[in-house]
């Protein structure tokens, strides 16, 4: 299927291209999220006319990311769990987790944006993970995990 991109699609393009994906893509995530629309000479049209306020929106969302990533920017959270007397801790500690710490210090972060290249966080120490805010956006935070008995 042939679509217009509405915004910067990771892997796929950028606003205003227009691509070919399979048909269930498009149909199930692109479109319903609103970052596609069919590639018809009426959405085309549409498109291009609204192509500047489109625009204008996705610089307004990137200089609202970067914002934010100047404030996590060294950042350190620290998160206590139960653990044991090897450091392992009785659980793990995720995504969800991780953007409740930042809630409680004043980030409204989504649970995606959280990356955790090596998945939960199972045992006591420092590690680093990222905070997508925005497609190329991406900051560097470290978590501090504290074990209690």
């Amino acid at each position: 299927m042939q679509i217009i991109l509405l915004e910067k699609v990771a892997n796929l393009g950028t606003l205003g291209d227009v691509v070919k994906v399979k048909d269930g893509y498009a149909r199930n995530y692109l479109i319903p999220q609103g970052m596609a629309k069919r590639a018809t000479q009426s959405n085309m049209a549409e498109f291009e006319a609204r192509r500047a306020e489109l625009e204008k929106v996705q610089a307004e969302k990137l200089v609202a990311a970067q914002e934010i990533a100047t404030k996590l920017e060294g950042l350190m959270l620290q998160i206590t769990r139960k653990a044991g007397m090897d450091g392992r801790l009785f659980g793990s500690v995720t995504n969800i987790d991780v953007a409740e710490a930042l809630a409680t210090q004043g980030f409204n972060i989504e649970r995606s944006s959280v990356r955790m290249p090596e998945g939960p966080i199972k045992a006591i120490g420092d590690v680093q993970i990222d905070i997508a805010l925005h497609h190329d956006v991406v900051v560097p935070v470290t978590v501090s995990v504290l074990g209690e008995q």
